[in-house]
């Protein structure tokens, strides 16, 4: 075992989402660890143009390509929708850097966005006064997720946009191994009212004490709604043939001709469907299980120096929130960002389909996280 590994490894896991704002839960990163960061560059276009799917396919494939280039080691990350953000160890980091520069081909050759990824060193964000620390939160039995804490994501994230830390793309053709990324699930509609992207970060020179105590009477507010505004439907997401995200799936896949992958993809996904259709179950692989983890593994809320989420929400828990966010903005405690739409949607990221850490990245249908962060800088300026 490395020293970065039995790092992350060694924080203990919290269960119940209440307690996020503990900073006892957060440990800080060794000195010597760098922070990973990728966005897709003017995101905002992409979107007005419904190219919902596509930004979130660029951002879950930062995690899929660094996770197939650790050999599954784990670390922490998170999705961030039009991005990602993560963190690894020395020895690691080489093997990362070669993963975010052939995401970066990827992702503008195969995608047609551009997205860009710089590689921070956590002594650079201490230089700054900041922090990294890092929690594991386990959503279910099955896994757990990264929370960040200290400001250093942040600053990380304004370096990159500057220009500073950056990695350079790979050579045109080069591929990064995106094995297990997928979107096969069909567009989830609200069941409640509405989907709400929410995104809530500390204003510059507020009250940390304060802006726990919003953190945590929002947190608060969603616990008591049903199921904790969790936006997959117990039964699982709308599973239909073909699916929607077939040609990104296809994209991702190595070898051959693209017209061979959609080939592939689709005797591929027709088998899969077939499968937890009719609720067969293929040797260890049992539909009905499978679909019970997709659920329970959705990151459909988050903190990364900063609270994320995507809500199936009531108006009457919308109206609540906006007060009292907005309450909070007034005051200079914290600045956010509420985007309204009427679908959930969901990237998938499974190595292997026996195994239950398979994770599911949850963003908003029509625009989501982007747009929750285009309202943010609005209301900012």
């Amino acid at each position: 075992m490395t020293a970065g590994v039995s790092f992350y490894g060694g924080i203990p896991v919290f269960r119940g989402f209440t307690s996020l704002m503990d900073p006892a839960l957060y440990s800080p990163l060794p000195d010597d660890w760098t922070i990973g960061v990728a966005d897709i560059v003017d995101s905002t276009k992409a979107i007005a143009a419904q190219r919902y799917k596509a930004v979130n396919m660029a951002g879950a494939s930062v995690i899929a390509a660094v996770t197939n280039a650790l050999e599954g080691r784990e670390f922490p990350f998170v999705f961030g929708g039009d991005g990602a953000s993560f963190a690894v160890a020395p020895g690691d980091l080489d093997r990362a850097r070669d993963a975010l520069a052939a995401t970066a081909t990827w992702v503008r050759q195969d995608l047609d966005l551009k997205m860009r990824v710089a590689l921070v060193p956590v002594s650079a964000i201490r230089a700054q006064g900041l922090d990294v620390r890092v929690a594991r939160f386990g959503p279910s039995a099955n896994l757990s997720y990264a929370m960040f804490s200290g400001g250093g994501l942040g600053w990380a994230e304004a370096a990159m946009k500057r220009g500073e830390f950056a990695v350079g793309e790979a050579p045109d053709g080069t591929q990064p191994d995106l094995s297990g990324l997928s979107c096969r699930f069909e567009e989830i509609p609200a069941s409640r009212g509405l989907i709400l992207s929410v995104l809530v970060v500390p204003a510059r020179g507020g009250d940390p004490q304060a802006f726990r105590k919003v953190i945590e009477d929002v947190i608060h507010l969603v616990e008591r709604s049903p199921d904790a505004g969790r936006p997959v439907p117990a039964l699982g997401p709308p599973l239909k043939w073909p699916p929607q995200g077939l040609d990104y799936e296809a994209r991702a896949r190595r070898g051959g001709s693209l017209l061979k992958r959609r080939v592939s993809v689709l005797a591929y996904t027709l088998f899969a469907y077939m499968i937890v259709r009719f609720d067969i179950k293929v040797g260890g692989f049992v539909p009905k299980t499978y679909t019970r983890q997709v659920v329970e593994n959705s990151d459909f809320r988050k903190y990364d120096d900063g609270l994320r989420m995507i809500l199936d929400c009531t108006p009457e828990l919308e109206r609540d929130l906006s007060d009292r966010l907005a309450s909070a903005a007034k005051s200079g405690i914290v600045r956010y960002g509420l985007h309204r739409q009427d679908a959930a949607m969901m990237t998938c990221f499974t190595p292997s389909a026996l195994r239950s850490d398979h994770v599911h990245f949850i963003d908003g249908a029509r625009g989501g996280y982007a747009s929750a962060a285009t309202a943010l800088k609005a209301t900012a300026a």
